[in-house]
């Protein structure tokens, strides 16, 4: 690693690290800390049943059927966009250890065609939604209701999965390749192995993960915290 990679691949994931694990358990005070209303705003009409209740929790947190209603494009955009994710983010723990069940069922080879077809398909399908997103910023009424946190955000996103495409299609780097620079951040000792560093989309892999370190470090700070506060917000008006 050169002085730049070693920062924005190395010691800048440690300190996204901590201001994530800081920010959020900041927020999580200042949540805790707000006045409760003494207005009990629940659900209406409310399920008798609690198994009921906590099924309808995890339908409106992870499925949010009221915005089906009021935009149907933005829903299945949202929806398509929010699963995407989750498996994306799902598929990088190879990086740290194989799915050893699934290696046994379709073999090493499957795996890397799994891997090529689902995370190139997936890619693609993401960076489609977020460039959707950033062109209804500019439509009515939501242009109006934009400000520059919302720019910002999808500006990260698209980078860094335009980035992440770049290298699930044109780079030439194994999962084993990562696993050894995950085991490199793992151990406190960042590094590339060879094959990484003396390639050209070493370069690619380092803007990359320097983008997600600026995505992970003002996620705290910004309106993305709604990913965890939605639930905890659900299970209140359900009085699970």
């Amino acid at each position: 690693m050169n002085g730049f990679s070693f920062f924005a691949a190395g010691i800048l994931v440690y300190i996204a690290v901590i201001v994530f694990i800081i920010g959020m358990a900041w927020q999580i005070c200042r949540w805790a800390r707000t006045p409760r209303s003494s207005v009990h705003l629940g659900i209406f009409p409310r399920p008798k049943n609690r198994g009921v209740r906590f099924l309808k929790t995890l339908k409106d947190s992870f499925i949010f059927p009221h915005s089906a209603e009021v935009d149907p494009w933005m829903w299945i955009f949202a929806i398509a966009f929010h699963f995407s994710l989750a498996a994306v983010l799902f598929a990088h723990f190879r990086m740290v250890r194989e799915f050893t069940p699934l290696v046994k069922l379709i073999g090493t080879e499957g795996m890397e065609k799994l891997g090529a077809i689902a995370g190139g398909t997936l890619g693609i399908i993401l960076l489609i939604i977020i460039i959707y997103y950033l062109l209804r910023r500019f439509l009515s009424p939501y242009k109006d209701l934009s400000v520059f946190e919302d720019y910002f955000i999808i500006f990260l996103l698209i980078v860094i999965i335009a980035l992440g495409d770049h290298l699930r299609f044109f780079a030439k780097f194994s999962v084993t390749d990562y696993r050894q620079y995950m085991y490199g951040l793992l151990t406190f000792r960042p590094s590339f192995p060879e094959a990484i560093a003396s390639s050209g989309a070493k370069w690619v892999l380092t803007m990359h993960v320097f983008f997600v370190n600026l995505f992970v470090i003002y996620f705290p700070f910004s309106k993305l915290t709604h990913a965890i506060g939605t639930f905890a917000v659900n299970v209140s008006r359900s009085d699970v």
